[in-house]
């Protein structure tokens, strides 16, 4: 198969500004009123969150579209710890716009072209509004919704001359779930649906399709970190109870990606039967 596919995935880093994390947890115990256990858990939650590698749903649509024959180059901010025919990986910080212009200048060297792109990299951070800084929300918005905007710019600028592209972006089903605790974060996928759709409008004409997938609570590092009885509330608002599997993700990328999708663009696909308003 010809196609070239492009994907980002980013490490989420937590930071936490003007407090101690003891006392960061504190109050997030008192005000989301939570139990002994959950208490527990959360802490796990919040040291699981510092540091996460290039896994979960990033690699796992990279090593479904190389079993499809796809050639895959991937980007993150740190070497990747896998490897695979087919496959290359870029250490690029996908909100820098410098460096994510000069990977797709490389991109164009060694393809000659770029079928799709799947904008699937975030950082997140879990905190009450009353407990989340200006700095934390101006970085997840910076990091989030730029790298989505600055990656499908620039991909767009490549597919056009062959007047045609699939862009797919990444939102998270939560978006009109409105989780507690998970302003800053869905205010950044919110963001990225409204790009999505403006971009959408954009592109039509030269051929290139924009379309964002929801996933629901997908089973990563981040949501093994969730106490058990939240992720439980989560998974009882969806209409199909259970996780999302990497699986379902995939089958949507396909039929998007699919040559055949070229009259759908500017759609949210929540994944889990969770309404899009």
């Amino acid at each position: 198969m010809e196609l070239r596919e492009f994907f980002s995935e980013d490490a989420v880093k937590l930071e936490l500004e003007g407090t101690t994390k003891d006392e960061i947890l504190k109050e997030m115990i008192s005000l989301l009123k939570l139990d002994e256990k959950s208490e527990g858990m959360l802490f796990k939650m919040l040291k699981r969150r510092e540091n996460l590698g290039s896994t979960g749903i990033g690699r796992s649509i990279a090593e479904h579209l190389l079993r499809s024959g796809y050639s895959v180059v991937g980007c993150s901010r740190r070497p990747a710890d896998w490897e695979a025919d087919g496959f290359k990986h870029v250490e690029v910080d996908a909100s820098n716009e410098q460096q994510v212009v000069a990977m797709f200048r490389e991109i164009n060297h060694l393809f000659g072209r770029l079928d799709a792109a799947i904008n699937s990299a975030a950082i997140a951070s879990m905190n009450h509004c009353l407990l989340t800084p200006m700095s934390t929300l101006q970085q997840t918005l910076y990091n989030n919704v730029g790298s989505t905007f600055v990656i499908s710019r620039e991909a767009a600028r490549l597919m056009r001359r062959r007047a045609f592209g699939r862009i797919v972006n990444f939102t998270s089903a939560a978006v009109p779930l409105h989780i507690p605790g998970e302003g800053a974060y869905l205010a950044s996928k919110s963001a990225i649906e409204s790009l999505s759709q403006v971009m959408a409008s954009e592109l039509a004409e030269v051929g290139i399709t924009v379309n964002v997938v929801g996933p629901g609570p997908t089973e990563t590092d981040m949501t093994r970190g969730l106490p058990k009885d939240k992720l439980d509330e989560t998974i009882g608002r969806l209409c199909i109870k259970r996780m999302t599997t990497f699986d379902d993700i995939n089958n949507v990328l396909d039929f998007l990606l699919s040559l055949q999708s070229g009259c759908i663009t500017g759609q949210i696909i929540y994944l889990n039967g969770v309404s899009n308003r």
